[in-house]
């Protein structure tokens, strides 16, 4: 079993915290896979640069402040990043972190070898 530190617990909880509302699962699962979710984009590739904060708004049905609170908590948790293009904020999936929290939070519940 992994020996986890106080600082290393706090990282995983806040992360699991960004996780635990239907709304955030649901962008990140769009941004997963934007090109399937998402129509293109006139300025940003949806995969190099990702989604417009716009794209995300309409398609989750949100108030653009709303989503853009939510893509701020994703982003603090290390889930998303953000690029600025023109007047549109983009976020893109960090894939390797949201696969770390999962693997961080199954090894807390681990059956010591």
């Amino acid at each position: 079993m992994i020996d986890y530190m106080s600082a290393d617990l706090l990282s995983t909880a806040a992360a699991l915290k960004a996780l635990a509302n239907e709304n955030r699962l649901q962008i990140l699962h769009w941004l997963s896979d934007p090109e399937r979710h998402f129509p293109p984009q006139e300025d940003g590739d949806l995969v190099r640069d990702g989604v417009c904060v716009g794209f995300i708004t309409e398609k989750i049905g949100l108030r653009q402040p709303t989503v853009t609170n939510h893509m701020r908590v994703l982003q603090e948790a290390g889930l998303v990043t953000s690029k600025k293009i023109k007047n549109w904020v983009f976020y893109k999936l960090v894939r390797s972190r949201a696969d770390a929290i999962l693997a961080d939070a199954a090894h807390l519940w681990e059956e010591p070898e």
